[in-house]
């Protein structure tokens, strides 16, 4: 399948994919193209030195849906058929994600549904946790409300911060990512009644 990543700053989700697919790990998945929302974003970076090719498109100033729209002309220009979010800090529109209904996946760094939303390791920290980790889900209409698909944990010590429960968390975002895609791009993933089934061989 034909897969774009969408990204907005240091792209790490982004190397863990390109790793994994270099790796063999992806068989059924080509990545095909990198869209930023700011032309500083270090994924750029990372898809110059694997060859993907990359589009900047800068999101200041601009409607929602006018940024959008001028996404879904590259993605439709290059017949992707998976979006993947990979650290991108924007929500998409309702067009958007109806064009690309349950073929739209996103890592979030908590178990959800706790701790939604661009804070989820200071939220974490303050409600006095004692578990986080991170999931990855179908993007609907909400922030980070849609079908959870794997989730992993680890445990949040007491003298944790918000760095150091990041830097326990991105290893396994970097595990679970690409194992997702692999298991979405070989079509064994199926939404039922809102929940996600996966097809085992």
């Amino acid at each position: 399948m034909r897969v774009a990543v969408l990204a907005s700053g240091r792209g790490s989700n982004f190397q863990s994919i390109l790793n994994a697919s270099e790796r063999g790990k992806l068989p059924n998945c080509k990545i095909k193209l990198l869209i930023v929302n700011k032309k500083e974003a270090y994924a750029i970076e990372r898809a110059k030195k694997h060859n993907v090719p990359y589009y900047i498109i800068e999101s200041k100033n601009k409607k929602r849906e006018e940024f959008d729209l001028e996404m879904l002309e590259i993605l439709k220009s290059n017949k992707i058929e998976i979006v993947v979010l990979a650290g991108f800090m924007r929500i998409l529109s309702k067009q958007f994600i109806s064009e690309y209904k349950d073929k739209i996946i996103n890592i979030h760094p908590s178990l959800l549904p706790k701790f939604p939303g661009a804070h989820a390791h200071r939220d974490a920290i303050e409600a006095k946790a004692k578990i986080s980790g991170c999931t990855v889900h179908f993007v609907d209409e909400g922030v980070d409300t849609g079908p959870i698909i794997m989730q992993e944990s680890v445990a949040v010590d007491i003298d944790d911060d918000e760095h150091t429960l990041s830097e326990k968390i991105l290893p396994i975002e970097h595990k679970i990512y690409p194992k997702v895609l692999d298991l979405l791009t070989s079509n064994k993933l199926k939404i039922i009644n809102g929940k996600v089934i996966t097809e085992t061989d």
